[in-house]
């Protein structure tokens, strides 16, 4: 199946009017968001608090906040955070596992797309620095992306071209991730939701305890759904067709039964170690599902940076 043209695309379409989004208070606080160069956990010499605390020997006297120390009636020192532009990691499995086949007839590889371009509209607007990875059993690119959103969705669109041909190898996605150094930059890690189990948390806690850690997880169709939107259905890694004995109730209600345990039990590991998901099973639902937890200020989505420096 053919992949949507991005400039045929409604979704790419909202993405670009998020700017005007972002003027909602309650968005606006989520995201911490300032023009240019925006605040980060590291200290030092911006505009915008971060701790006050008493003066001890060897600070300097421009730090101390007078009206502070006439409240408590000892010397305070007030410390800012340092306004900083930040990098921001795409990372997105291109394995022939993501042409799977959304209900609505997308490619799993759309929807993750499409999950980047939105992580990447708010970076850039932050004037973050953006390098996009791709990663496949042969191969992992990595893609600097200059200028803005416009430019990104080209490298984007140019980059995906390839046919999927190759297995997936999330692997050696998650061991280029552990690679990078920069305990500031945030990490956004895009797949297909089959391939997030627990067997991957020991590397995922790994990560999530030296950077801000995003996963994206795209819900591909029940294969053994009896009615599938799209007609005949196949394999994604070997091309085969579902055989017609195969789509049956119980069949369907099994698949399902057993993604929603790994999903699940998924989840539950993630949490506990602060990272976030978004998933959905288009590209529709994972917009909606990224606005609702940018409006909820949710931690992860970019905003105030929460891994300090060491």
């Amino acid at each position: 199946m053919s992949r949507r043209r991005s400039d045929r695309d409604p979704v790419r379409r909202r993405i670009e009017s998020l700017d005007s989004s972002l003027r909602l208070p309650t968005v606006r606080r989520a995201l911490g968001l300032l023009e240019g160069e925006h605040s980060s956990s590291r200290r030092g010499g911006g505009d915008e608090r971060a701790d006050l605390r008493a003066y001890e020997f060897g600070d300097e006297t421009r730090m101390i906040d007078w009206h502070a120390s006439a409240r408590m009636g000892r010397p305070m020192v007030v410390e800012r955070e340092r306004l900083v532009t930040s990098k921001v990691w795409l990372l997105l499995d291109v394995g022939r596992e993501m042409s799977g086949t959304c209900p609505d007839g997308e490619q799993a590889i759309q929807v993750a797309a499409n999950a980047l371009c939105m992580f990447a509209s708010l970076s850039l607007r932050r004037s973050d620095e953006v390098d996009l990875v791709l990663v496949d059993s042969s191969a992992i690119r990595r893609i600097p992306c200059q200028g803005g959103f416009a430019r990104f969705e080209q490298t984007l669109d140019r980059a995906l071209e390839s046919p999927l041909d190759q297995p997936r190898n999330l692997e050696a996605l998650l061991g280029y991730a552990a690679g990078i150094q920069d305990r500031q930059a945030m990490l956004v890690i895009a797949t297909d939701q089959s391939a997030l189990h627990v067997d991957l948390m020991p590397t995922i806690r790994q990560l999530a305890t030296t950077h801000p850690l995003n996963l994206i997880g795209v819900e591909t169709m029940n294969p053994l759904r009896q009615q599938p939107a799209m007609g005949s259905v196949k394999d994604a890694p070997s091309g085969r067709r579902i055989p017609a004995f195969l789509r049956t109730a119980n069949g369907t209600r099994a698949v399902d039964l057993h993604r929603r345990y790994q999903i699940e039990a998924f989840s539950r590991e993630l949490s506990r170690i602060g990272a976030s998901l978004i998933r959905a099973d288009s590209s529709t639902a994972m917009f909606n599902r990224f606005i609702h937890l940018l409006s909820a200020g949710r931690p992860g989505i970019p905003m105030r940076r929460t891994v300090m420096a060491a």
